[in-house]
This record gives C-alpha cells, structure tokens and sequence, in this order.
C-alpha cells in the first residue's frame, strides 16, 4: 500500500493576541490556535491523489504541544486515514533545524511514497523546512506547485513563477510542497468530523525516533531570538482640514515624506 505523508504544523492564531514567552519563544498557551491554512492545502492535495491512486492512504504527521492533536483532527476530518503526533517536552523552542529532523525520523518510521508540505507555515513563514526535509530524506524534491499529480512511479507538477511555468518530474519516493494556489481545501463535513474521532492517532517521543535531547529545543536550535519589544502604538496622525487649500496641504504633506 502506497503512503501519502502530509506534514501539518499547529499555529496561534493569526487574529489572536501574540507574543513571546519570558524565554523568547512563542507563547503558545496563551492564544488559540489551529491548523495552519497553508497546510490544508497540503492536505487537500494529497487527498486528491489518494483518490487517483489505487491502494493509497494519507497519514498527517505534526511535532508540538498537545493542543497539536486539534490539527491532526482537522486533517483526519478532511479525510486522511491516520495521524502521528511527536509530542516530547524536550522538543520546546525547537527551529526549523530541529523540527525537519523530527519530521524526517518519524517519516522514515512511518515509510513513505510521496511527502506532501505546505509552502509555509503561517506563524513562522520561513518556507525553507520541504527543502531541508527533502535533503535530509536525500529524496528529490519539487517545491512550490500550484498543480501536482503522480503516475506510473512518477511525480509531476507544475510551477508558476512570475516570469515563467516550469513543467516538473521526479521518480518517487519524493517530496513536494504545494502553494495556496493548487487548489480550494474542502471542508470537512460533519460526516468526517465525526469518523475522524475514531481514526488512529499515534503519539511518539523522541526516545522512539532515537533522537537525543540536545539534537531540538532550544539547546539545539541553530537560530535563537535575542531581543523581542512590542510594537509602539499607533499616534493618532494628521489631520487635514479642507477649507479650499486641503489639496495643497495633502500634497505637501506627501511631498515631505518624499512620497511624491
């Protein structure tokens, strides 16, 4: 049986009050969060190609706190068969160097086909994780799709720059990432909502992919945030009062911050 690994990142919530944590890190237990949008198209498209694949099933694998299982079932909801949650406390401030070897350990002990991304995560928004995991699984890779298909052993899609498409292929097991243009991610029906609460959910730790403590976090984090402030509030601005020279005053206005 062929297997579709979709790699899901929990985030904060976009429109929820953020900040960092005092060691700097994102307080995450202090704002909802959710399935990062740019992954549910991650999803979507390893669905679709589970349906054109005979024999081939879609599991959702994710690294992060507890509340990381809500994305799981979002994904299963949509419709992949199973999950894998790597949850260790060790794992804490952990970067993009530390969270690609995770993923890349429990990918490599779950078996793989094909390894589907998103672009980007959304709190994040570095878009450099497929391209290290694909590295570290030494599989090709093919980044930033807007159309991807599989056949006969093969993987194929399509990248649309903003000067050119380019038409790309590459034998499997592989990796791809997808962009929020490949295509609308469904919604998961009540139907699915309900059948995702029975489908299989494993939590693995760090000893189970044999990877020490020191390899994440943040002893092992290759980048670190020095300093962090909140951003200074709005000042209230100009006010131009237009009693007939209001035109003048804008473009004067304009013209001192070398707007025009």
């Amino acid at each position: 049986m062929a297997n579709i690994v979709v790699c899901v990142k929990y985030v904060p919530d976009a429109t929820g009050d953020r900040h960092f944590a005092d060691d700097l890190t994102v307080d995450r237990d202090d704002v909802d969060g959710l399935l990062s949008e740019l992954d549910e198209y991650a999803v979507e498209q390893a669905l679709r190609i589970a349906e054109e694949w005979d024999d081939a099933e879609v599991t959702v694998v994710t690294v992060g706190p507890d509340d990381a299982t809500d994305a799981l079932r979002k994904a299963l909801a949509m419709g992949a068969d199973k999950a894998i949650h790597v949850l260790d406390d060790d794992l804490h401030g952990s970067d993009v160097m530390g969270t690609s070897l995770v993923l890349a350990k429990a990918i490599e002990k779950a078996g793989y086909d094909l390894v589907v991304c998103g672009m980007a995560s959304t709190d994040g928004t570095m878009g450099v994780l497929p391209a290290i995991l694909a590295e570290r699984l030494e599989v090709p890779q093919l980044t930033l799709l807007s159309e991807v298909s599989v056949d006969d052993g093969r993987v194929t899609g399509r990248r649309d720059t903003d000067s050119a498409t380019e038409q790309l292929e590459a034998s499997l097991p592989a990796l791809v990432s997808v962009t929020d243009r490949s295509g609308e991610a469904r919604y998961p029906s009540f139907k699915g909502i309900m059948a995702a609460k029975k489908k299989p959910v494993q939590t693995w730790e760090l000893a189970d992919l044999d990877i020490e403590a020191g390899e994440v976090g943040l002893n092992g984090a290759w980048t670190a945030v020095d300093s962090a402030a909140e951003r200074p509030a709005r000042t209230v601005g100009t006010v131009v009062k237009d009693e007939g020279e209001g035109g003048k005053q804008l473009a004067a206005f304009l013209a001192q911050r070398k707007f025009v």
